[in-house]
């Protein structure tokens, strides 16, 4: 069994993807945070079920079925592809710019700190199948 197989591995390289994502989206909003215009955006949430399914090979919603084990199975959804959405915290400024440094630094925090979790969880996983093999 490889390691990319093991579905909770999966789970948490997904999320590790999404949040990097958001963290980058979050970043374009402070960067622009005096453009006039600019529209504060977010990524949406991760639906867990839908992360689930993806996961355990379950979603098959592309309409390709693999009728062979030679074939390809190509999933509909593949990591990196997040959707993202406006999401202004706050009323736009006279100069149409809806980004609150503020609510942006929150988010930037909260974001990075679920990021560590993950990794954390991750490296333990890890560090579990590590002695349950006998390598320490």
């Amino acid at each position: 069994m490889q390691m990319a197989d093991i579905p909770l591995l999966g789970m948490l390289r997904e999320r590790m993807s999404w949040l990097n994502a958001r963290q980058d989206t979050l970043s374009q909003n402070v960067a622009n945070a005096d453009s006039p215009g600019y529209l504060a955006r977010d990524l949406k949430p991760m639906n867990f079920e839908d992360m689930m399914k993806r996961v355990n090979g379950e979603s098959q919603s592309s309409g390709l079925t693999t009728t062979n084990a030679m074939h390809i199975n190509i999933k509909a959804s593949q990591p990196g592809n997040y959707a993202g959405e406006d999401a202004p915290d706050t009323e736009a400024s006279v100069s149409g710019n809806t980004v609150s440094l503020e609510s942006e630094m929150i988010k930037v925090s909260d974001t990075q700190a679920q990021f560590q979790a993950a990794t954390n969880l991750y490296s333990k996983a890890i560090s579990m199948m590590r002695t349950a093999i006998g390598n320490p």
